[in-house]
């Protein structure tokens, strides 16, 4: 019989044979139900990161997980060199579901963003006449859409970006939240599309002014250039709405999506446009072994079916402004801020002898919830869409705790 890993060999073993590319809290994680997670010698969790907002069905959701097992147990890989009887359901059932005529699937968020970028450089190229290699992209400074060398070309990030170049060219970066900017990038005739969060989760839950997408959208469509919303991390209900550009009405050129389209279940990645975009694609130009697999079709329905049937966009609203209402009320010269959108939400965080954002999460650890600190100073809180009012006034009571405890 193997010898139980502790949460300490678990993380000795990590630091020796892994990459060190993250520095997680240190917690180590062995089981998940819902909104709750378990460490390695049992003690019990609040979720409130949904691993990135990939989780937003709950942990190993009964539904999704048959989904997974049933399929995994008949055929799991055929890739596209062939037809498979999963693929085809799939693509009929998401594209009806987001109302789009074609999918593109991948497996991972930064795969589905570097899929809309060929898309749109093939698109200019192909329909809007533009001169070969001159298409640009616009795109908006603290955007993240991954880390491949082609997006952290487009990153202001200086971790994320410094020391990886020769950088991909063909990126024009304006400020977020700015109508006046975009207007004026808008202006060089080989702009091809404009990619945009809705709102900017990594960027520590950055919500534009209500207004700005319906603006930028119809600024798009003046000029021609394509209007693509990387809804990774705010799609799939984690905003209130299904998608976070549902909020302003707007029904973006191309919808990328990814995270909780499979419910943390799967890496499962897509790219929803209509047919005088998608199908400037052409056999041999684009693909992925993986992508568009049986377990992959299978588990993202069933997930997608989840939020519908369980209302979860409805409940991440209404518990979106419970949540904020709630963290308003705590009196800490800690707190600089707190904003958001649904159950995507986040405390801009102000040091106090010492002690950050950081430590405010490792307190909250001891307590039992977990969340993470994005940018040294702001804390993001992205709970499972399942959570209870129940619970979420218990997570609000150790949030309030934790950050009291520093006076």
């Amino acid at each position: 019989m193997s010898e139980k890993i502790t949460s300490q060999m678990a993380i000795e073993m990590e630091d020796k044979y892994g990459a060190h590319n993250y520095h997680p809290l240190p917690v180590v994680l062995s089981k998940g139900e819902g909104v709750f997670l378990w460490d390695a010698e049992g003690k019990r969790y609040y979720d409130f990161l949904s691993a990135y907002s990939a989780v937003n069905q709950g942990h190993c959701h009964p539904k999704i997980i048959k989904a997974l097992v049933d399929q995994a147990k008949t055929l799991t890989l055929t890739s596209r060199a062939f037809y498979n009887d999963c693929l085809g359901p799939y693509e009929k059932y998401v594209t009806s579901y987001f109302g789009y005529d074609k999918v593109l699937p991948m497996n991972t968020g930064a795969e589905a963003v570097e899929t809309a970028i060929k898309i749109c450089r093939k698109w200019a190229y192909d329909v809007k006449g533009t001169p070969a290699n001159e298409a640009k992209i616009i795109v908006c400074g603290g955007n993240f859409h991954g880390r491949t060398i082609t997006i952290i070309s487009m990153s202001t990030d200086p971790d994320a970006r410094g020391g990886f170049g020769p950088y991909t060219p063909g990126f024009i970066v304006i400020p977020y939240n700015d109508i006046p900017a975009l207007e004026k990038a808008l202006q060089d005739p080989t702009v091809a599309g404009f990619l945009v969060e809705p709102i900017q989760g990594e960027a520590g839950v950055y919500v534009p002014e209500e207004g700005f997408l319906r603006k930028a959208y119809d600024l798009c469509k003046a000029k021609n250039v394509l209007f693509i919303a990387d809804e990774v991390q705010t799609g799939i209900a984690r905003t209130g709405k299904l998608l976070a550009c549902d909020h302003e009405g707007v029904r973006p050129d191309m919808l990328i999506l990814g995270k909780a389209i499979s419910g943390g279940v799967f890496p499962v990645s897509v790219v929803l446009a209509d047919d005088p975009i998608m199908m400037v694609i052409k056999p041999g130009q684009h693909g992925s072994t993986f992508g568009g697999n049986p377990i992959a079709a299978k588990v993202a329905i069933a997930a997608l079916e989840v939020i519908k049937e369980e209302k979860l966009a409805e409940r991440a609203e209404k518990l979106g402004k419970i949540f904020r209402d709630e963290l308003k009320k705590i009196k800490s010269d800690m707190i600089e801020l707190i904003r958001g959108k649904g159950l995507l939400n986040a405390i801009v965080i102000k040091p106090k002898n010492g002690k950050e954002a950081w430590d405010v999460c490792l307190k909250m650890a001891e307590l039992g919830l977990l969340a993470k600190p994005t940018h040294q100073h702001i804390i993001r809180f992205a709970p499972p869409l399942v959570i209870t009012e129940e619970q979420l006034y218990d997570a609000i009571e150790i949030i309030r705790k934790a950050i009291l405890s520093f006076g």
